[in-house]
């Protein structure tokens, strides 16, 4: 009997996850695994990207946890610069295009996994095509700006966008000696915080000689003679800029998909069930920054592009692809960054996202230290906390700080996750001694207070 074949399209994170535990359970002769991934580079580290540029990490392999040729040994033939163009659901084949020859041709399945990935938001404004201007998504896209850094006759960098990927990239063009403007969209930068701490993050990127910008719609790239980026211009003013940085975001992947027929969701990311598997298709697994997944806070689904998520759920299609059994019941949005030595973090819902499901809360900010006030080198942290009116259910959490605030968060998770009260999470028993934490460690501040404010509410 010939060995079923799993086929595979993306070579990064939760494709090859899968690949890799789906090899674990079954051996070749019972399961041929076929990978395709378009770029040059298989299983890597996207989120160290920002830090590869920075200097932080010294070579660009050092983001590579597993090459092809790896990959290979263990059976999986992953198939580089090799780029799925469409998926025929009724015939199960994919049509595949090799960049490198130009050839394409026609592979059968008898299962599938879709883990293409996100793109990187380019607003179809004029210039935006220029030489100079970078996404920031792959390693390509990586190797492509230090190339670009080199080329630079100046050392004015641009960045639009001020959320994960704009801060983080900002502070590597300041580790690189450029004078760094930030132009954000929105009312303070970061919005995935709720604006009062934005503002906090705003501050502090002005004192690291970051340039930011708020209310800045950008309406186009300028260019000088040579084609390359020479301004970007908003509504209001022009910025100088030798090199240009794009981190507005990312959206799902998903064009292959949607043109298959395959269920997307408000968002524009594939629908799965608890085992990752597309809602409708019974052989079809999807994962990844691709698809959407269950918001345990607010019971809706969400698109969140972390690499985190992606290898959690490429084991788990794995396990079921290699005739395992696991799920993913969701998530509760925690994320974590940095620019420079503040760090930002978040977990569960902000104040809109709260007003957005039809939830009323109460919200507590509160401020304190890292350790202990008296033991050298305490340093200020601020906590806001949102609680479930008249319940007290913790609805999330947000952290602006330095000295190991944003791994803080990590607390509101699990109680996220649990589905704690503010008043419960007083109690929780933490490590204390003074070089890690005051007492009373800021997050049970906060939730004390939130648990206050819950009370004032309930009698209101």
């Amino acid at each position: 009997m010939a060995a079923a074949r799993l086929v595979v399209i993306g070579g990064d994170a939760a494709g090859m996850s899968a690949a890799s535990q789906a090899r674990r359970l079954k051996g070749p002769d019972e399961l041929e695994i076929v990978a395709f991934e378009r770029g040059h580079f298989s299983s890597y580290s996207a989120c160290g990207i920002p830090y590869w540029v920075g200097g932080d990490v010294e070579r660009r392999d050092d983001l590579i946890a597993r090459t092809p040729q790896e990959h290979r040994e263990r059976d999986i033939d992953l198939r580089m610069r090799t780029e799925v163009t469409e998926i025929d659901v009724a015939g199960r084949r994919v049509r595949a295009l090799d960049r490198e020859s130009g050839d394409t041709y026609w592979t059968g399945y008898d299962k599938l996994v879709i883990a293409t990935g996100a793109r990187p938001v380019r607003p179809a404004l004029p210039g935006m095509d220029a030489a100079g201007v970078h996404g920031v998504q792959t390693l390509d896209d990586g190797q492509a700006l230090l190339d670009s850094l080199d080329r630079a006759t100046g050392r004015r960098a641009v960045v639009v966008g001020a959320g994960y990927i704009g801060v983080e990239m900002a502070e590597a063009m300041l580790n690189r000696g450029f004078e760094v403007t930030v132009l954000n969209r929105g009312e303070q930068p970061m919005a995935t915080l709720d604006p009062d701490m934005g503002a906090l993050v705003h501050e502090a990127m002005d004192g690291l000689g970051i340039t930011t910008v708020n209310g800045a719609a950008v309406t186009g790239i300028r260019t000088g003679p040579d084609g390359r980026v020479d301004a970007v211009v908003t509504d209001a003013r022009t910025y100088p800029a030798d090199v240009v940085v794009l981190g507005i975001g990312v959206e799902p992947e998903t064009a292959l998909a949607g043109a298959a027929g395959l269920p997307l969701g408000p968002h524009g990311g594939l629908l799965t069930d608890l085992s990752m598997r597309v809602v409708g298709h019974d052989d079809i697994w999807a994962g990844g920054d691709c698809v959407e997944v269950l918001d345990l806070v607010a019971g809706r689904t969400r698109h969140i592009a972390l690499g985190t998520h992606a290898n959690k759920h490429g084991q788990i299609i794995g396990s079921n692809a290699g005739g395992g059994y696991g799920t993913f019941p969701g998530v509760v949005g925690t994320a974590v960054s940095k620019v420079c030595d503040l760090e930002i973090a978040r977990t569960g819902l902000r104040e809109k996202d709260a007003r957005a499901v039809g939830l009323r809360y109460v919200t507590a900010t509160i401020e304190s230290t890292g350790r202990a006030g008296y033991y050298p080198g305490a340093r200020p942290m601020t906590v806001k906390m949102l609680a479930e009116y008249r319940t007290g259910r913790l609805l999330g959490v947000q952290i602006v700080g330095r000295d190991g605030a944003a791994k803080r968060v990590d607390i509101a998770a699990v109680a996220l996750t649990a589905g704690m009260t503010v008043d419960q999470m007083t109690m929780l028993d933490l490590g204390y001694a003074p070089p890690f934490s005051p007492v009373w460690d800021p997050v049970l501040v906060a939730a004390r207070r939130a648990s206050a404010a819950v009370r004032r509410a309930g009698t209101g």
